[in-house]
């Protein structure tokens, strides 16, 4: 599929698996289908980079999160934009819904994460603990927790309501860029600049597995549908 005029940094299915929609480097979101790949949809509206993007559960809505400090939510159907959150102070990288899609969750250069009332747009909670930038951001399928993959090499456990960690799950030897829960929320798996993939459990923090294979950098994982 072409239409982008710059690097792709993020694209996913919708959860149906019919559209793909794309993030990159030159501030637009464009939604594709699948199928026959023409491109009914694009978002313009960012002034950086679109590092991050998601579909919400019932595909009605996408989120974007850019370099320009923005988090923005977009009609699917329309590219109509529907919010724009504002609050970070540096680039943000990871952007999700929770399941409902009452939520997003963002993750920033400026070491926070965030959690947003994708109604309103109204900031509900700012998360600080992280020592240096937050590269991966994800809500459980409950919405319970949330787990954020930081450049210092940890992962961390949070409660999604309270907002205090639950838990620090220590072992890669790099930056931890890309972290998910599994469906039943009781593992994660998360890929590192170590060259790693690792499996840990959600509950205890006990590493679980550790697959070895990359010669480089692991920018991206996710669990099956199946887990």
């Amino acid at each position: 599929m072409d239409g982008h005029s710059n690097r792709v940094w993020s694209a996913v299915f919708s959860p149906d698996g019919s559209k793909i929609m794309s993030g990159s480097d030159d501030g637009t979101i464009r939604i594709w289908d699948a199928i026959i790949g023409d491109q009914p949809q694009s978002a313009n509206g960012h002034t950086g980079t679109v590092w991050s993007v998601a579909f919400s559960s019932d595909r009605s809505k996408v989120v974007s999160g850019s370099a320009d400090k923005t988090i923005c939510i977009w009609d699917a159907l329309t590219g109509d934009k529907l919010q724009q959150m504002n609050g970070h102070t540096d680039e943000v990288n990871s952007v999700a819904f929770s399941l409902d899609g009452t939520r997003v969750v963002s993750g920033s250069d400026d070491k926070t994460f965030c959690i947003w009332d994708s109604a309103t747009g109204r900031q509900l909670k700012q998360m600080h603990g992280h020592s240096r930038r937050v590269w991966s951001v994800a809500f459980s399928l409950n919405g319970s927790k949330i787990v954020s993959g930081v450049e210092d090499e940890s992962i961390c456990i949070w409660d999604a309501v309270a907002g205090v960690e639950l838990k620090q799950l220590n072992g890669h030897a790099g930056a931890v860029n890309s972290v998910a829960f599994s469906p039943d929320g009781l593992k994660i798996v998360s890929g590192s600049d170590d060259e790693t993939v690792r499996i840990w459990d959600a509950i205890s923090g006990e590493q679980l597995k550790q697959m070895d294979g990359h010669t480089n950098y692991v920018y991206s994982v996710t669990f099956s549908f199946d887990g």
